[in-house]
């Protein structure tokens, strides 16, 4: 696996000077005074060269390039600050200027990104439609290649202590969105805080296509981790970063064997989307080929990942299923989900998703027993699949709009003290009441997105 690193590196110089000599025949094609630039030749050659520059590129970090948001119509400033920088994580917000947009109260929201190969920017569309009617933070993981051995070692343990500190941070009326990956995390750190009674429990955590149980409709991803052993991965994906990047000697997971496996998995499909790119070149369909640009420039963009994170999560995850077992510990403790009662939970899956499959992400229902009915929510997005639950148009206008009516909801159900458990506890000082029992009875045939608000406006 070193090797293949190094043959990774050595390739990429190998292949500059070719890079560099397409970029110049591909000016001379476009050039107005070429004779060539305008026949079908000279066009497929100004085509052909494009494409092999934009595959043999090596992509660095996208910007997110948020600039506004529209508000009520208007267009609000955007600033991207860094709220919290740590050794291998930034916490990233996106501050609006609230005296132009008239919203001082809005739903701070954390949205924890996926460590696993791509940057945060991957979640740019996320980002973007939480924006207007939210106060929106994003965990910006670090290239691991990018930090010194001597900031130490960033394993599974480390991560959930990341998130603890962002949602103290932020403090208690703070809600957590997971996409991907960090669903186990997050719903660790969750169960970790509520079994210590942490004052800064979220009030509320949605987690979207996540392997929570990855014994459910297993797909193609999770059979591989289960067939494998540690020993293979070891042996087989863990290199250490060649010098003179800035974390030389540490051991990672590379991001470009992740891309290859992704690349593999979808490989017909990756060949004739650049197959289109070519001929909507020769047409001249720009918006055909902003359209790629932009998708692959975000997609092949990756970054290693520390070893002990990638192997830990392997072995916690996809092998041993330590948290949906109840056996998962974090710092010597038993992570319980069941202690969870003050975080209501939305689980948001994908019909067609073959990285996390169906019902992998619900399995935190069950897990989380210790919450009423009330405050758990599932729903499957039809027609999407991995990306297209937290990206694209089923993203915008269905998935987005479901979560922000259950950060509604939760707030207004918690500031008025509306919370149903199952022992009877009291949150803010308001005990349960027995007539909010019986309104749920009356109730059953409204749809779970309107119930709450509807009980508690009956309520009162």
């Amino acid at each position: 696996m070193q090797m293949n690193y190094h043959a990774y590196e050595l390739a990429h110089a190998l292949i500059s000077p070719m890079r560099l000599a397409a970029q110049g025949l591909k000016l001379q094609m476009q050039m107005p005074f070429n004779p060539l630039s305008m026949t079908p030749m000279g066009k497929s050659i100004a085509a052909a060269v494009d494409v092999f520059e934009s595959i043999t590129r090596r992509y660095g970090k996208p910007e997110w390039d948020i600039e506004s948001t529209l508000i009520d119509g208007m267009s609000v400033p955007v600033r991207v600050d860094s709220a919290v920088h740590k050794p291998f994580c930034t916490l990233t917000h996106f501050s609006k200027d609230e005296w132009v947009a008239n919203r001082f109260d809005d739903p701070k929201v954390l949205i924890v990104a996926p460590m696993s190969g791509h940057y945060a920017t991957l979640l740019r569309g996320t980002v973007e439609a939480m924006l207007p009617e939210h106060d929106v933070y994003i965990t910006d993981w670090i290239d691991s290649r990018e930090i010194p051995v001597t900031e130490g070692r960033f394993d599974l343990d480390d991560y959930i202590d990341y998130v603890i500190d962002f949602i103290r941070y932020l403090g208690p009326r703070t809600h957590v969105i997971a996409v991907c990956q960090p669903a186990v995390p997050v719903l660790a750190a969750a169960a970790a805080m509520a079994g210590d009674e942490d004052e800064f429990q979220p009030m509320s955590m949605t987690l979207i296509g996540g392997p929570i149980d990855t014994r459910r409709n297993p797909t193609a991803v999770n059979k591989l981790a289960e067939q494998k052993s540690m020993d293979w991965f070891e042996q087989n994906v863990i290199s250490l970063v060649p010098f003179p990047n800035p974390g030389f000697m540490r051991r990672v997971y590379p991001g470009f064997v992740q891309l290859t496996g992704f690349m593999t998995m979808n490989l017909e499909r990756h060949t004739k989307a650049h197959l289109e790119l070519f001929d909507n070149l020769v047409k001249g369909d720009c918006d055909s080929v902003t359209q790629h640009r932009t998708f692959y420039e975000e997609y092949l963009a990756v970054m290693d990942l520390t070893a002990e994170f990638y192997l830990q999560t392997v072995e916690t995850v996809f092998q041993q299923h330590y948290l949906p077992n109840g056996t998962m510990v974090h710092r010597g403790k038993r992570i319980d989900c069941s202690k969870i009662h003050r975080t209501a939970l939305l689980t948001v899956e994908g019909e067609r998703d073959d990285i996390s499959g169906r019902g992998q992400t619900e399995a935190a229902q069950d897990l989380c027993s210790g919450l009423h009915l009330d405050d758990k929510y599932h729903y499957v997005q039809p027609g999407v699949g991995h990306y297209g639950v937290f990206n694209g148009r089923r993203w915008r206008t269905e998935i987005q709009p479901r979560i922000r009516d259950f950060i509604r909801s939760t707030e207004f159900r918690r500031d008025r003290g509306l919370i149903s458990r199952t022992n009877g506890a009291t949150i803010n000082g308001h005990a349960e009441n027995p007539a909010y029992q019986s309104l749920q009875d009356d109730d059953h045939d409204i749809p779970e997105w309107d119930r709450a608000d509807i009980t508690a406006m009956k309520h009162h």
